[in-house]
């Protein structure tokens, strides 16, 4: 509600710092004359600042009660707002300042990670060179089990360390082949099937294989997916029979009742470790093989005749398989290229069959040449359908596998870790692709896999 009478003009703010000044001056009883204005050009007098303004500024909330008492009260609430607007304005605490910190804080987060895990492989190979490679100790060693290790005429030292790693004997390739370089003079193998144990330390692997004692007679070791000609040289380096008249045994396949598509013994010389009697001819031990592979398929409930498809299809499951969990993987990857509704061409594709068709049955790689040679019969990059015989002797996973495939849409698949065995299924072209780089990369990295 306004009033009839004009209210009285509001000091201005020199006014109020004068009117101040005087109170604070009268309160202490002093009568000091006024100095005059210090006048600025262009913007009029100006008042002297306090002098308790020059010694401490007023920047607490007691320091602005005594001077807002000072001042009349007439326009109190008006005289407030001028004074106050005097006031420096107080500083909000921010939070960029805090967000900031955050943000920093998980950069370097960031950046340790990923230091972290793109030094990993540097550091473990730092850490492997100071420590030296894996070996088992001694406590592991006295939980090793039996096992039986065959030893071929021509093997050399990698080849003798990796055997050493497959069969569980010793933990690492270069635990074992490092103690062979070193060895003055150069250690010699006999061929032979050695008894040794697994989970063993290397340098007592070696003293082992260096002892006659260790070297057993009569012995043969047929590892799974062994294939045929490395068989019979195994059979002549553990017995006392000639190469020549175990080949020439073997050449003579209608005598020991395959099935009549086999032109060899490839696929029915099952995987064990058998033992002869001394005097027993090639023939005798070829026919024990032959007749605990028919066994394994009558155990797996396979029809006499089906043995030649059951035979082929789980010699090529057992060549192309790492894990055994893999099996009934790749066992449904073939069955999936040979439906024309999921795969046209019908074309297996698979690398292991044409290196057993050009002898070398050791190799995972082949050639673009190798690939293309029609004239190669085992060529599945060129001949559709199944490979037209075994190209290795199959264990009993491999013809479980190839009896219960897993059900799956996979279409390819590549071991991407030949010593682990790790292998990467896929469904798609862009999938596989990724999962070759791997496996190339992997390959670089290990040049003695060919």
């Amino acid at each position: 509600m306004s009033s009839s009478t004009p209210e009285e003009p509001l000091p201005s703010r020199r006014q109020l710092r004068a009117q101040q000044a005087a109170a604070e001056q009268a309160a202490a009883g002093e009568s000091q004359a006024v100095p005059p204005p210090v006048t600025v050009a262009g913007d009029g007098p100006l008042l002297p600042r306090l002098a308790s303004e020059a010694a401490v500024p007023p920047t607490d909330a007691t320091d602005f009660r005594t001077t807002l008492e000072s001042v009349g009260s007439g326009h109190g609430r008006a005289n407030r707002r001028s004074l106050l607007a005097d006031e420096p304005p107080r500083e909000k605490r921010s939070r960029k300042g805090v967000w900031g910190c955050l943000i920093v804080i998980a950069v370097l987060a960031a950046l340790v990670a990923g230091a972290y895990f793109f030094l990993q492989g540097p550091i473990s190979q730092i850490i492997a060179a100071t420590q030296g490679p894996a070996d088992f100790t001694t406590e592991e060693a006295a939980s090793g089990e039996d096992v039986v290790v065959m030893i071929h005429g021509g093997d050399g030292g990698s080849d003798i360390a990796t055997t050493l790693v497959d069969r569980g004997v010793v933990k690492s390739f270069d635990a074992f082949y490092a103690l062979l370089l070193e060895a003055t003079p150069e250690p010699v193998f006999q061929p032979g099937a050695y008894q040794l144990k697994t989970k063993m330390v290397a340098s007592t692997a070696l003293d082992a294989l260096l002892v006659d004692g260790t070297r057993l007679r009569q012995t043969v070791v047929v590892p799974e997916g062994t294939a045929a000609v490395d068989v019979l040289q195994s059979i002549s380096e553990g017995t006392d029979i000639p190469l020549t008249d175990v080949q020439a045994a073997a050449a003579n396949v209608g005598s020991f009742g395959l099935p009549p598509e086999a032109t060899t013994l490839e696929g029915f010389l099952f995987p064990a470790t058998y033992t002869f009697s001394p005097g027993d001819t090639a023939q005798v031990v070829l026919q024990a093989m032959v007749d605990r592979q028919f066994e394994a398929l009558d155990s797996a409930g396979v029809a006499v005749t089906d043995r030649w498809s059951t035979v082929v299809f789980a010699s090529l499951i057992q060549r192309e398989a790492g894990l055994a969990a893999d099996y009934y993987k790749v066992s449904r990857v073939f069955l999936n290229r040979l439906e024309p509704a999921r795969w046209q061409s019908g074309l297996l594709q698979s690398d292991a069959t044409v290196a057993y068709g050009t002898g070398n049955t050791h190799l995972v790689t082949t050639t673009d040449a190798e690939r293309g040679d029609a004239g190669n019969a085992y060529n599945t990059y060129v001949h559709p359908g199944m490979v037209v015989g075994p190209i290795s002797n199959p264990g009993d996973l491999a013809i479980d596998a190839a009896l219960n495939p897993l059900d799956g849409p996979w279409l390819f698949f590549v071991t991407v870790n030949l010593d682990t065995g790790e292998t990467v299924f896929s469904t798609t072209v862009a999938e596989h692709d990724a999962a070759v780089v791997v496996w190339q990369n992997w390959m670089r990295e290990h040049p003695e896999y060919g």
